[in-house]
């Protein structure tokens, strides 16, 4: 298309997750032309439904031939899991919406550049709660029974609480016209609490952006164009870029696009991906941060279980219902799966205790050849899904690792990302608070407390949460971006998404992303 302009589009966005989503609705509600780049397909009923159904239709390895919606990047320190699709991780994510504690605004360099990013966010989270139609979760059932017993014998019961979630908790899958918009959204069917949520909601009822701020952006004119992934990005003579395109699986070229402003939204590992090819390898992009990666935050997670008797059944109610805080510094949330996520059943093992990842891997292993049985009841359980209950426990302590781009020694080929340590600052793969709580959860209900092994004998940081990698800063020797969200160096060139967040949020950091979306559009609105 031509906007009049010799460019295809005022803004193009790649990723159509939290942050790109929010920039497409309010960019284009100002009358510009917006595209949204995005390397997965469209997801809908019948796609989540095979993806239950079977793990080959519910894995992004489009390399191999796989191209479902749900992403695991694994690194040496670090397994990212995430959702890849129109609508990015909202495919994929549990709905919970949480706004940070009053230490993330505690952040230094925020002071440096002079945000009091705390007062700034109020009301765009305000809108953001609106957009994705948050509302208390309105259900307890015995998982969540359970978890509150939990809270109280650790002395915490009072901070016990049904969550916020972006679920719309209508008649049980009955289709009714949109909740939310005037009649100006698609229609909605209510919540039947069938705990699937991680894999996909199979009604409608949860509010993923394909619901919302995508839909609506289409209806202004937005295009999605799917099955594309962002490539070299060249500045233009003048201002502007080109942006080529090609196939997700096998890079086959897809054309180009040009466009005036280009904002990267594809979440941390697709951010950092595209600025680290486009610096060091097509060199298209050489004045990016040399901060670029050096700080990437986890939310200092670790993920427990525990298996319940024959006979129970956890699935009743949405994948997050309910929290509690251990500590000042803890946040820890339960989740249900659904049959989709019985792939998890490989991946767990015994419960071990030990803060030295090397010992405790010894200890992981020996216990697996001396109690076998319980990894042959977890492996063979029926109804596995009905019968597991897991803990997502999070801290906002300073705790981070590096990605950095460059060759591997088992594939020298291509460069790629790569994660090392944070000397002082490592991401935790072992919390013994986490530990802690699958041991009393298990001994309320009689089942057996497990840890997941790439955290246990692989050491690995395994979150749905990473943040950080483009760090906000004065100038290109502090951050990537500036506090307006403009890669330094390249003007019309932006980052907005959980790369760009400055601190360590301790929660589920969707309802965040989206307010920072939020003020970055405003910012735009009232720059252009």
């Amino acid at each position: 298309m031509d906007t009049g302009t010799g460019f295809d589009f005022h803004h193009l966005i790649v990723g159509s997750g939290f942050g790109g989503s929010v920039c497409a609705l309010r960019l284009a509600e100002k009358g510009w032309t917006v595209g949204v780049l995005e390397q997965g397909r469209r997801i809908g009923r019948a796609e989540i439904e095979a993806g239950k159904r079977s793990v080959t239709k519910l894995l992004w390895m489009p390399r191999l031939g796989l191209r479902g919606y749900f992403v695991q990047h694994l690194f040496r320190h670090l397994c990212v899991v995430g959702g890849v699709g129109v609508g990015g991780g909202s495919i994929v994510w549990g709905a919970v919406m949480l706004e940070p504690k009053d230490r993330f605004y505690d952040d230094p360099q925020l002071h440096t550049l002079g945000l009091d990013l705390k007062k700034e966010l109020s009301p765009h989270f305000a809108e953001a709660r609106r957009m994705l139609g948050v509302s208390i979760n309105p259900r307890q059932t015995e998982q969540d029974r359970l978890l509150r017993a939990t809270a109280e014998r650790m002395g915490v019961g009072n901070t016990f609480a049904p969550v916020p979630t972006a679920v719309y908790f209508g008649q049980p899958g009955v289709k009714q016209a949109d909740p939310y918009f005037g009649g100006a959204g698609p229609a909605r069917s209510g919540c039947i609490y069938c705990g699937g949520c991680l894999t996909g909601c199979p009604v409608d009822a949860k509010n993923s952006l394909y619901q919302n701020y995508l839909y609506l952006a289409e209806k202004r004119g937005v295009k999605v164009l799917a099955d594309r992934k962002a490539d070299r990005i060249e500045p233009l003579q003048g201002g502007g870029f080109r942006v080529s395109l090609v196939d997700p699986a096998d890079g086959r070229p897809l054309g180009t696009l040009t466009t005036r402003n280009l904002i990267l939204s594809a979440g941390v590992v697709g951010t950092l991906e595209i600025l680290f090819r486009n610096r060091d390898s097509y060199r298209t992009l050489p004045a990016v941060s040399q901060t670029l990666g050096q700080l990437v935050r986890t939310n200092s997670e670790a993920i427990t279980a525990v298996l319940h008797p024959r006979g129970a059944d956890m699935t009743d109610g949405t994948a997050i219902s309910t929290d509690f805080h251990p500590d000042q510094n803890t946040h820890a949330t339960q989740n249900r799966f659904d049959r989709g996520y019985r792939f998890m059943k490989v991946y767990m093992g015994p419960l071990v205790d030990d803060p030295l990842p090397w010992r405790r891997a010894l200890r992981t292993l020996l216990a697996m050849a001396l109690s076998p049985l319980l990894l042959f009841r977890n492996l063979f359980a029926r109804e596995w899904e009905k019968r597991i209950t897991t803990f997502t426990v999070m801290q906002d302590l300073d705790n981070h690792i590096r990605l950095q781009y460059g060759r591997r020694w088992w594939w020298p080929f291509r460069r790629m990302l790569g994660s090392t340590p944070s000397p002082g600052h490592e991401a935790p793969s072992y919390l013994p608070v986490a530990n802690r709580i699958a041991r009393e959860f298990a001994e309320l209900c009689g089942g057996t407390p497990m840890n997941i092994t790439s955290e246990s004998i692989g050491g690995l940081s395994t979150t749905a949460h990473i943040l950080a990698g483009c760090p906000m800063g004065r100038s290109a020797a502090e951050g990537v971006i500036d506090a307006g969200h403009a890669v330094h160096g390249y003007p019309g060139l932006y980052v907005v998404d959980g790369s760009s967040i400055p601190g360590n949020i301790g929660v589920n950091p969707s309802l965040t992303i989206t307010a920072m979306a939020e003020r970055f559009a405003a910012l735009q609105a009232s720059h252009n």
